[in-house]
């Protein structure tokens, strides 16, 4: 087959926040089928998006995957587990139809034939489901895997495509290990697909609040006069899970918390928080205002990581009243682990708008609770009048999850003779306020790559960034000498009291969640 390099399509439906683009038909194939992302992630996402009339009406999906089984061994699985993990209830009907367009394909990942078939299998979906050639390819399988299916599908001609359709791959996170590693994966994968074509998937951009940070700070004008160090006193994000590693203590071992959720999470939250107002909302000049921001934060020398993050690991405690063990007794992990399970942070941007107003991160396992919530903390009034005694701030609260929403902390007056003040909460919930639920990250994101749409996906020089900014501080963990110590914390708690140390040393505390 002719195949010319894919030439990005222009997106007539970016004019205003209400438009969004149309997703085209495709066939997405899923490299690592029969793995967990796939029957508890990606499947239930796409069911929901057929459930709510948002897929295409020509989407065929085709599982890649080692082990031998059928077309309908593959679809009655992935019904189990869609009826587990999804959102909604499903419905019998709909999924009997949404089963139909479901493929499965067995191969070695490094087996070049497997892909030469595949690339037949594709041509015959084409004409049987009408998907017009467009391939949506989806690496849910290891890391390790990446760069022979990369290789093999480049081999098979499938990176490319004929006039008129495209070809596109989304990459799971982790996306490399350190800045080296990164640079050498952006190089594979430019080896095959070019940069229009990749989608570097971080679901937490997915999520409903996610992406409402921009038009709450770009569509209400009552905050832009005030989104700057001139009335902010201080930012905190936090993402705390009750959850420990659970199964995947061999996985954790070789990533720990600062690379498995700041360099990623943490970070893309901060851009949008602190990134300038795009030209327009294009994918493009939304990323080059995030990428000013991670190239904006202050870089720490060696000897100011101890006074600035706090790592931490969780020990035996109590969570919901159970006991749990400590990370060190988790399956698969060593018994002198020197990973974190936890991270706090002191960040700075040193840009104008953001110029000594300190960024408070912090991430933990076996927290008390499972929450993830930007809190904007702005100066107190002058202390004159009602101010003379009050010590709460006025306080911005952007929930991420799990209850979707957005809060404002003000001051009111206690209903009585006596002239009290008191803080109150004005509170904004999207299920409540919109009668329905938020769709799953997945289902954004999947949606958004089907309509050639990247603006939730991270670009290559964005991960680089990040991983420039983590590299000095693992560099600094990993130092023989005057290494930053490793602090235990019991599991039901909010992490090491060096954490708190690290904003009382400031005159503030964390917020509670």
């Amino acid at each position: 087959m002719n195949r010319a390099a894919e030439q990005p399509e222009p997106n007539p439906l970016r004019e205003g926040l209400s438009a969004r683009a149309v997703p085209q038909p495709c066939t997405i194939v899923i490299f690592g089928a029969t793995g967990d992302l796939t029957q508890r992630k990606l499947i239930p996402a796409l069911y929901n998006l057929a459930a709510d009339g948002d897929l295409p009406p020509a989407v065929a999906i085709v599982g890649f995957a080692r082990r031998e089984k059928s077309d309908d061994e593959f679809r009655t699985e992935l019904e189990e587990a869609t009826r587990k993990f999804s959102r909604q209830a499903v419905r019998d009907e709909i999924w009997k139809t949404f089963a139909q367009s479901i493929f499965y394909h067995q191969s070695e990942f490094e087996d070049e034939a497997g892909y030469k078939t595949l690339a037949k299998r594709l041509d015959e979906i084409d004409e049987e489901c009408g998907t017009r050639g467009n391939r949506l390819f989806y690496f849910a399988a290891a890391p390790d895997q990446f760069e022979p299916i990369l290789k093999h599908l480049k081999a098979a001609g499938l990176n490319e495509t004929c006039k008129g359709s495209w070809a596109r791959v989304i990459v799971e996170k982790p996306f490399g290990t350190d800045l080296a590693s990164a640079r050498e994966l952006n190089r594979i994968v430019r080896h095959s697909f070019s940069e229009e074509q990749t989608y570097r998937i971080d679901h937490f951009l997915g999520k409903e609040t996610a992406q409402n940070i921009l038009v709450l700070r770009f569509a209400n004008a009552i905050f832009a006069p005030l989104w700057n160090t001139h009335y902010i006193d201080h930012v905190q994000i936090t993402a705390a899970e009750t959850l420990g590693v659970e199964t995947r203590g061999g996985f954790y071992e070789g990533a720990g918390a600062l690379r498995d959720m700041v360099q990623n999470h943490l970070l893309q939250l901060l851009c949008l928080i602190a990134m300038e107002p795009p030209i327009d909302l294009s994918a493009d000049s939304i990323r080059d205002e995030k990428v000013k921001v991670v190239r904006s934060l202050r870089r720490f020398a060696q000897s100011e990581i101890a006074a600035n993050v706090v790592r931490g690991q969780y020990a035996q405690g109590a969570i919901d009243g159970k006991l749990v063990a400590g990370y060190r007794k988790e399956p698969k992990v060593k018994s002198d682990s020197q990973t974190e399970t936890f991270v706090a942070l002191r960040l700075y941007i040193d840009d104008w708008r953001w110029a000594d107003v300190p960024i408070y991160m912090r991430v933990g396992k076996r927290l008390p609770k499972s929450a993830t919530e930007i809190s904007i903390h702005f100066k107190k009034a002058p202390a004159v009048l009602f101010n003379k005694n009050l010590s709460d701030q006025n306080v911005l609260v952007i929930r991420i999850q799990p209850d979707e929403g957005i809060s404002l902390r003000i001051h009111a007056k206690v209903p009585g003779t006596s002239f009290r003040v008191e803080p109150v909460k004005m509170d904004f919930h999207y299920g409540t306020s919109f009668g329905k639920a938020s769709p799953e990250a997945y289902e954004r994101l999947l949606l958004d790559a089907m309509s050639g749409d990247a603006t939730l996906f991270a670009r290559r020089d964005e991960v680089e960034e990040a991983w420039a900014f983590i590299d000095v501080i693992e560099s600094a963990w990993s130092a023989k000498k005057d290494a930053p110590g490793l602090f235990p914390y019991p599991a039901g708690s909010w992490g090491p009291d060096e954490a708190d140390d690290l904003l009382a040393r400031d005159g503030r505390a964390w917020r509670r969640l």
